[in-house]
């Protein structure tokens, strides 16, 4: 049987949590901790081997966000997945530049949960259908004027295809599998890549390259 995904669920509604508890108990997942805030969530951390945080953005004391940003630093083998009704653009965006690794709304299925779940948990970056959607509406209503096109910072070709594959949810060892060459330059790649477009991680390439429309198919 293959190891269970083990989660620490952070939400100041508790019928929240109940109702995620009630469908995540199965052999692929394992909640090891809930709570209220995401002060709550970094004592959680201290104490138990976590995968997956899944967790919500408006709370008190400590928001996702800050959450977000505190386990990227400390825990950065942990994967943060936002569960959230807030559906703005703006927190989209800051969700994901915290460190979020995914970002899905509350009113998805539990099926769409899940796949998220799975997914961040391999360290892939996953958006709701939903999420996308706003992310490409927010993009449109900028002026063009003061959109960067991507001349502003060349990149070589193989930058490009690495890139492309990081949009696709690639991991490095599939880029590299892909590309022929070895996981350590896929991260040399991956760090330049970084370097020349200004973002903090790798949420903020995939906004990078949808938002100058650097691929067709994003």
């Amino acid at each position: 049987m293959n190891t269970p995904i083990k989660l620490i669920l952070v939400d100041d509604h508790i019928m929240i949590r109940e109702g995620l508890k009630s469908f995540l108990h199965q052999d692929q997942f394992l909640i090891v901790g809930e709570a209220n805030n995401g002060q709550e969530a970094l004592e959680l951390l201290k104490e138990n081997e976590v995968n997956v945080v899944v967790t919500d953005i408006m709370m008190p004391e400590m928001d996702g966000i800050e959450l977000s940003k505190a386990i990227t630093r400390e825990y950065p083998d942990v994967q943060v997945l936002a569960l959230t009704m807030m559906n703005e653009n703006y927190n989209i965006k800051k969700m994901l530049s915290a460190g979020a690794k995914g970002y899905v709304l509350k009113d998805c299925t539990q099926d769409d949960l899940r796949n998220a779940i799975k997914t961040v948990a391999q360290g892939k970056p996953f958006y709701s259908s939903e999420v996308t959607n706003i992310i490409m509406e927010g993009l449109s209503s900028i002026p063009s004027s003061k959109k960067r096109v991507s001349s502003e910072i060349p990149l070589t070709g193989r930058e490009k295809e690495i890139l492309h594959l990081i949009c696709k949810e690639y991991s490095n060892q599939e880029i590299a599998n892909e590309l022929f060459i070895s996981t350590r330059t896929v991260e040399t790649h991956k760090r330049n890549l970084l370097e020349k477009t200004g973002v903090k991680n790798v949420a903020g390439l995939v906004l990078y390259a949808i938002e100058r429309k650097l691929f067709d198919d994003l």
